[in-house]
């Protein structure tokens, strides 16, 4: 085979992967502390919804999967303020929600 790296079988690019890495270290993550921390007892947010810490991972990193793409539908590359949106998320999401 000439020509092929690592990730070229699947037609993945390296922020690709990256993606996929820093979702499996936030799971991997949320299993730690909650090891750690036990008790992660359901809240009740603005949203009127009882969610757990891993209820409120899935929210923010579904969210941020929108506000990406939306951000790549309205402005293009780069994607910095999209990543600004998607911490901002994150954090009320896991604060209030």
């Amino acid at each position: 085979m000439e020509n092929t790296t690592l990730l070229s079988w699947m037609a993945w690019t390296w922020p690709t992967a990256f993606f996929f890495i820093f979702v499996f270290g936030c799971i991997a993550g949320m299993g730690v502390w909650e090891y750690y921390v036990p008790g992660g007892s359901p809240r009740h947010g603005i949203f009127g919804l009882n969610t757990t810490r891993g209820d409120r991972l899935f929210i923010t990193l579904l969210g941020s999967a929108f506000i990406f793409l939306a951000w790549l539908g309205l402005y293009g590359l780069p994607l910095w303020g999209g990543l600004v949106l998607a911490l901002i998320w994150g954090f009320i999401v896991f604060k209030w929600v």
